[in-house]
């Protein structure tokens, strides 16, 4: 079976939410698109104003101070917002990843060794069995090791260590400096083997929130090694199926799985910085037009906050005095403009409360973009 470009990026969109709003809870929610980016404490939030009608950012106040769901380093050993119950089954398929590289060079570098490591962790989650602030775990590393050394053992140990962010009371519930506390998920995985069945778990979840799929792009996903994506995906002969992608490369999907016609109509959406659907692929094209992804995917890491326009990034926005201001890298229809009006009024109804000019230490990028529609979209209609 062939799945087309827009084919394609409709399925993305109707697993992502993005078709239209789901009347959800919270917990409900984040299971549905398996996974939150939140190197940014507002991005959470975001996304779920992005996906579910009705939504209440005091209800994942709730979830993170009850933590039934959690903040932590995760796929791409980057801060991830998942349900609580996916936690413990994300980390083991990761476990091979952060071994390799979070208790590699930079650690060697500090003389320190990988069975350091397996040593010093429970210690360290004792330690956290409240929360702690990144410097009081800096110093415990200090106290324990020496000062030369503490740098870079705590850097690979925050996040090779079952660790979660501990809530705040900043407007996000996360504050700029950490705090840290024990995950308590029960007996520790160590060494670097792949653990196949947690792979083909987060595989499996994968696809039910962001497939179609390639190998790569589960690769991409999880930062883990190709080859042993192959091998759970055979593995999971039966479970999964098998498409032709656009490009002709072959995508996995879950039998019966949402796959939208390509002229479903999409709402234009005012993305988060660093929502998944710009980085859960290695081929980013589904969502991205490729002009546009220098642009909207910085150099160092810096994903900003986006203009979806019938599906696919179509600028970027940020706010402004008065409303949030959009700026749109290609012309769009006025009926487009109106739907982001909208979409900006109701924003701006949810920052009023948390923090009207949120993303603002990233402003910096707009000098740096190119020449483009630039329009204001008032707080109010």
């Amino acid at each position: 079976m062939k799945i087309t470009v827009h084919e394609l990026n409709r399925a993305t969109l109707s697993r992502q939410l993005l078709l239209a709003r789901e009347p959800l809870t919270v917990l409900d929610g984040v299971r549905r698109v398996v996974a939150l980016q939140a190197q940014h404490p507002a991005s959470p939030y975001l996304a779920l104003w992005n996906r579910l009608s009705g939504f209440a950012a005091a209800e994942l106040d709730a979830a993170f101070t009850r933590r039934s769901v959690v903040k932590a380093s995760l796929m791409r050993i980057t801060l991830h917002a998942v349900h609580t119950d996916d936690y413990q089954v994300f980390r083991a398929a990761m476990q091979p990843t952060l071994y390799g590289s979070r208790l590699g060079h930079r650690f060697a570098d500090v003389g320190l060794t990988p069975a350091d490591a397996e040593e010093l962790v429970p210690e360290l989650l004792a330690f956290a069995n409240r929360p702690r602030s990144e410097a009081e775990m800096q110093a415990w590393v200090e106290e324990r090791l020496g000062t030369p050394r503490k740098d870079g053992a705590w850097w690979g140990l925050k996040a090779y260590a079952p660790l979660h962010h501990a809530p705040t009371d900043a407007p996000w519930s996360f504050g700029v400096r950490p705090f840290f506390v024990a995950a308590g998920t029960g007996p520790l995985a160590t060494g670097r083997a792949v653990d196949p069945e947690a792979l083909r778990t987060l595989i499996l979840r994968y696809l039910a929130g962001f497939g179609p799929a390639s190998v790569a792009d589960v690769a991409q996903f999880a930062m883990v090694q190709r080859a042993p994506v192959r091998e759970a995906l055979r593995a999971l002969d039966g479970a999964v199926e098998q498409l032709q992608g656009p490009d002709g490369v072959t995508l996995f999907d879950l039998p019966g799985a949402s796959r939208p016609p390509g002229d479903t109509p999409a709402p234009p959406r005012l993305m988060a910085m660093w929502d998944s659907i710009l980085l859960a692929y290695a081929d980013r094209s589904r969502v991205i037009p490729p002009a546009y992804r220098p642009s909207v995917i910085r150099n160092n890491g810096d994903v900003l906050p986006t203009l979806l326009v019938d599906g696919y990034v179509a600028g970027v926005w940020r706010p402004v005095d008065g409303g949030i201001e959009a700026m749109a890298f290609r012309p769009l229809s006025p009926a487009a403009w109106d739907g982001l009006a909208a979409e900006a009024q109701s924003l701006t109804a949810l920052l009023a409360g948390r923090e009207v000019a949120v993303y603002s230490r990233y402003h910096h990028w707009w000098a740096k973009l190119p020449k483009a529609d630039v329009r204001l979209l008032p707080q109010s209609l």
